[in-house]
């Protein structure tokens, strides 16, 4: 029986580019995302190419809808090998420019999202005594960005919660993993937010982040789907993605220079 994996924020980006990888690698997937026209274009294309998919529907911020995910899934392949968590959006702006409603948001997907799949998948792997899973964070959740308050708490939570879950759950035969990449050239500017005095300095924050896009320093959406492969492969516990190694390194060894430097570069 081949392996299954189950996918979130599959429809697109390195979710996509995730689930093609997994199913060249001769794994089963299950794609779940909330556009179900992308995702069952996605699951097409895998089976055009002689790969077996499952699309399926979900809000990941609507715990009912996770769990009806899950268990269509075990209905139909009657087991799940790995989990990747991989929904997320962004969010841009100052402090006092994120309302309370922005913050809500960037914590149901980012963060609870991904408990409620956790939830949902882990009788099934205690279970089993067997599986994996690996979140996908962000350099925001491993050093602090300038006006990006809400989304590092966000992704700094999911870093908490994978360094948690592996004390906890290998044990008991469960492998976790967080792989965090830094900015990904693909479709998440449908779905990043900016905050600013007025329009014209939200459209603003969106051109800046269009031209951060271009660097060809940027990761693809492939690099993401190999980090996550290697961490799985390789059993490793954390994977950085790309040139973002360098700074999340700088900072943990000098934090209070890299916080000067990034204060002097917000200012400019």
């Amino acid at each position: 029986m081949a392996s299954t994996v189950l996918i979130t924020g599959a429809s697109q980006g390195s979710g996509k580019a995730t689930a093609h990888l997994f199913a060249q690698n001769g794994y089963s997937v299950v794609l779940a995302a909330r556009q179900p026209e992308r995702l069952e274009a996605v699951a097409q294309d895998i089976r055009a190419k002689g790969g077996d998919a499952l699309a399926i529907p979900t809000d990941v911020t609507n715990p009912k809808q996770v769990q009806e995910l899950v268990d269509k899934a075990l209905s139909h392949y009657s087991q799940i090998d790995v989990l990747i968590n991989n929904a997320g959006i962004c969010l841009s702006g100052s402090v006092e420019k994120t309302d309370l409603s922005d913050w809500h948001q960037l914590m149901d997907t980012n963060f609870f999202g991904y408990v409620y799949t956790i939830e949902a998948l882990l009788p099934h792997f205690l279970s089993r005594k067997t599986g994996s899973i690996i979140n996908v964070g962000s350099f925001g959740g491993k050093m602090p960005l300038p006006e990006m308050t809400a989304y590092c708490a966000s992704k700094y939570a999911v870093t908490g919660l994978t360094e948690s879950l592996r004390l906890e759950l290998e044990p008991k035969g469960i492998f976790v993993s967080a792989v965090h990449p830094g900015v990904i050239k693909s479709s998440f500017m449908e779905r990043a937010m900016f905050r600013g005095q007025d329009d014209s300095e939200s459209e603003s924050r969106r051109q800046q982040m269009n031209q951060v896009l271009q660097s060809p320093l940027v990761s693809q959406p492939e690099d993401i789907a190999q980090g996550i492969w290697d961490a799985l492969k390789h059993q490793r516990s954390e994977v950085v993605i790309g040139p973002t190694f360098i700074a999340t390194q700088a900072y943990r060894w000098f934090p209070d220079l890299m916080t000067w430097m990034m204060k002097l570069t917000n200012r400019s």
